[in-house]
This record gives C-alpha cells, structure tokens and sequence, in this order.
C-alpha cells in the first residue's frame, strides 16, 4: 500500500509541475475559481471532457481554469468550433497569460479512478496540496506523513526521496500555501473599454480623482476601470454618494468579484467606511459655515437649501469620505471645524473703538493701537499675523477710499479685486504674507477688517479669513467716529500694524 501511495504521489507530482509557456503562448479561459481547492475541483470535473486543462493564479487569490497552451490562432478556431457545441461557457474568451505559469491537470485528475493510489482527492495536484496544507492530518506532500484514508502513517523517507532519489539533504519542494481569505468582493465600475491602450490612458485620468482606481481585463475581452473590491453595502453607498457629487458616471455600476475577470493593474487599497445609521442633517446655517471653512462654498450663510449648497454638500461628502450618508458626513465636518476653532484660539474679540466684534484667533495676536477709523491688532510672539479692523461713517466712496489705503500700505500684495454695490473684497500675496481685505456698507457705515497672516500657512489663512467674514457684526456704536473723518493717509507711517 505504502508503495501504491508514493507511486500516485510521483505521479501527480510530477504532472502537476508548472509548464513554461512560450511567450506567445494562448489559452481559452473557460472559468475562474476562488481558492486552490474550488480550483482543483472545477479543473478536475473539465478534465473528463478535456485532457489540456490548465490553471494559472490570479490577483487576490483567484485562479483561471483554462485550456492550452495553444497557438493563439488555433486558440480562436477552437473557441468558436467548443462555442458552436456549446460544450465551454458563452462567455468563455481567449488570451495570453503573461508572468504567469500554466499548471496542467494531473495526470490521476483526469480519470475517475488512479492506479490504486489515494492522492487526497481529485483536481490538480499542485492545488490539492496547497489546499491541503495545514489541515488536520498532515499534508500530502509533508515528507514525514503520508495520509492514507484519513490516518497518518509514519514514513522511511521523504517524497523528494520518492521522486527524486535525492536524500535528506536535497531541496525539498513546498507545497503551496493556502489562499488568503478573500478580500471582500464588490467593485464599483467607473468605465468599460475594448482596447487595453485606451484603457490604459483611461485609468490614469480616472487616478487623478481616485489613485485607488483598478484596471481589470474582464471576460470577453474587455477591459474595465474599477474601484474595490469592497463590502457590498459599502460599494453601493459609496457608488450613490460618488454619483451625486458628479464624481462618476450615472450609468457607473457595482460588480462581483467573480465577474470582474484578471487584474492588470491595481492602485492602493481603497479605505472607506461602512454605511452607518442615516443621521439627522444639522442646521444649514451650520453646514454652510462648516463647508466654507473647508474650502467648498463660497455662497451666503442663509439657511437655504439651493443648488449651490446641495452641491457643496455632495461634494464635501465626497472628497471628506467619512462617511457614504450626508448628515452623518456633515456633523462630522462640524467637529471637525469645531476642533479646529480650538485649536486655533479662536474666541470673540470685542473691539469698543470701532464698536465691532468678530471670532479672530486671539492667541496670536495682541492689540496695537487705535488710529482713526482703525483698530490695529499685531503679532504676538512673532507669529506673524495681524488684524485691522475698520469702520467710519459713509457709503461706497468711503469703502472704496479703504480699499485704495489697503492696496497702498501693502496689507494686500497684488491684490485680486472684486468689488461690487456695498461690498469690496481684495486678496494677494507675496512671499511672506498673505493678505485679506473685505468690507461692507452697513446701515451708513463702511466696515470690514483686513487679515495678515504668514504665507507658509495659507490652509489656515483662509480658514481664519472665512471666520472673521462670517462672523463679523456690530455690538455697539463707534467710539472714533470723531477722528474718523476721513481715512488714514498712505503717508502716515504710523498705521503699519
């Protein structure tokens, strides 16, 4: 008996050696299977009907079951002719593994009975042993056990003594380790193409938006451009959410693994969460001044649902990737912003010379003086930023004068203008400030402030910007409007903050 085993080992041993295909080798992909013990399985049962099946791994522990290797020609005739008689699947298609190696069946695989010899079970040899391996009992290919109707038995000599002659001091060959759980197996598919060159150029535009994007040559032939693989609840919420702020096409869909086919080029893991429990939207008002400070709206803080706040929303959803359901993604943004504002010092600053108050980022700054229409705020502990506030009795033509004082004292390099009735704003930088200037006609009064703040942290500056603009208001009259008559003159240097 002992003989009878070492005698079928050998022999599905050595015809499950991996073959080097030429480099123009084709083969018929008739079907693919998760895990090398489905594989062997599925390989064995076509090993009736065909004595040239081959099977080759793919990406995330998939294998291919295919037939050949044939010439790629002769590949395409015998596809249509097994076609015709139906005797493959419909979707069955040719190609041309590369970097790959093609296992064929055993040679034992390919009858219902062996010599008299138990091999563990049906299927390739080389995929049996792996799946086989590290399961109760020993592996097959072990060396020191040989299991033989469920029972180890102990063993004189090793398999590579059986097959090779070779002693113990030779090199043993490994069996082939278990496949690794499986990844979960749902793809959102963004684009399918025809040819692998414009899918090519296609993915790498697509990775300008999503780096985790994938190109996968899918069966019949084509190729896909796709994201995952994922839990399917999570594809799903996520294909919604990238739908709605544009962010793929609406015919984009989500696909099982199983049909995704042979991956050629896979990007970095794609971390999204799970979809949670749908939320409660917060108050607009809040969401608005949340997706300012993040750079996503630039419309009115009103508390109105419209176009621009909708997209806002979609897009903050999005880009944030928190989480798939809008109102859990926009309490999150507002922590977020919440924990910034903390971070940052921000805290109400109550200016009684110019009777306006603000949030402003009073752990680095510190007050300078009062001059004419201005209150002036500079840096503490060399930080660099500075605020100035302003406020005069009068209409556009003073907020105007303001402007023009800005742009000539420098508080705004280069300025970018964009003045319209009872508004004015201007920002510019240069290489070590950055500069926001805006100002408002209010119930006859021109105001505004104006922010200086350190190039290098130009996130920050416009977070801070958008705080004050948001934020500022009158609390009680003026205090200057004696001395504020008219504007400082570019010619005082005593209003450099």
């Amino acid at each position: 008996m002992r003989r009878a085993v070492r005698a079928g080992l050998a022999m599905a041993f050595v015809a499950g050696w991996p073959l080097a295909g030429h480099a123009q080798d084709a083969v018929i992909r008739i079907e693919a299977k998760r895990g090398a013990e489905a594989a062997a399985e599925a390989a064995a049962n076509w090993g009736r009907q065909f004595d040239d099946v081959v099977t080759f791994p793919m990406a995330r522990g998939w294998f291919g079951i295919a037939l050949g290797p044939l010439d790629p020609a002769e590949a395409n005739a015998r596809l249509a002719e097994l076609k015709a008689a139906n005797a493959i699947p419909a979707d069955s298609f040719v190609s041309v593994p590369e970097g790959v190696e093609l296992t064929p069946l055993a040679a034992d695989a390919q009858s219902d009975t062996s010599d008299g010899a138990d091999t563990g079970g049906s299927g390739n040899a080389s995929l049996a042993a792996g799946a086989a391996a590290g399961e109760g009992g020993g592996s097959l290919l072990s060396g020191d056990d040989i299991v033989i109707d469920g029972r180890a038995e102990d063993q004189p000599g090793s398999v590579e003594e059986t097959v090779t002659g070779r002693g113990p001091g030779g090199a043993v060959a490994e069996p082939e380790p278990d496949p690794q759980p499986s990844a979960p197996g749902t793809h959102i598919r963004l684009q399918t193409l025809a040819g692998q060159a414009e899918a090519e150029s296609a993915l790498a535009e697509w990775r300008q938006t999503f780096p985790e994007a994938s190109l996968w040559r899918i069966p019949g032939g084509r190729f896909a451009i796709a994201l995952g693989p994922l839990e399917d609840a999570t594809a799903n919420a996520w294909l919604a959410a990238f739908r709605e702020a544009g962010q793929v096409p609406r015919d984009a869909f989500t696909s099982d693994a199983a049909e995704m086919g042979e991956a050629l080029e896979t990007g970095p893991d794609l971390a999204l969460p799970a979809p949670g429990e749908t939320q409660e939207m917060p108050p607009l008002e809040d969401i608005q001044r949340a997706l300012r400070w993040a750079g996503h709206y630039d419309g009115a803080i009103d508390g109105k649902t419209g176009p621009q706040t909708r997209a806002a929303i979609a897009a903050e959803v999005a880009n944030l990737r928190l989480s798939p359901d809008a109102g859990t993604a926009m309490r999150l943004l507002i922590e977020r912003r919440a924990e910034w504002r903390q971070e940052m010092g921000l805290t109400e600053l109550r200016d009684d010379y110019t009777g306006l108050s603000a949030i402003a980022p009073l752990d680095v700054l510190e007050f300078n003086r009062n001059e004419r229409s201005l209150a002036i705020y500079g840096p503490k502990n060399d930080s660099g930023a500075a605020l100035i506030l302003f406020s005069q009795p009068g209409g556009q033509q003073e907020l105007l004068d303001m402007t023009g004082l800005v742009t000539a004292l420098g508080w705004v390099p280069q300025p970018e203008r964009s003045i319209s009735q009872g508004h004015a704003l201007l920002e510019g930088q240069n290489a070590d400030h950055i500069g926001h200037a805006e100002g408002w006609v209010r119930d006859g009064r021109a105001e505004g402030f104006v922010l200086i703040w350190a190039a290098s942290a130009a996130e920050d500056q416009a977070r801070v910007a958008a705080e004050l603009s948001d934020s500022l208001s009158r609390f009680a009259p003026a205090q200057n409007d004696a001395q504020a008559t008219a504007p400082a003159s570019p010619a005082d240097d005593t209003t450099q903050p």
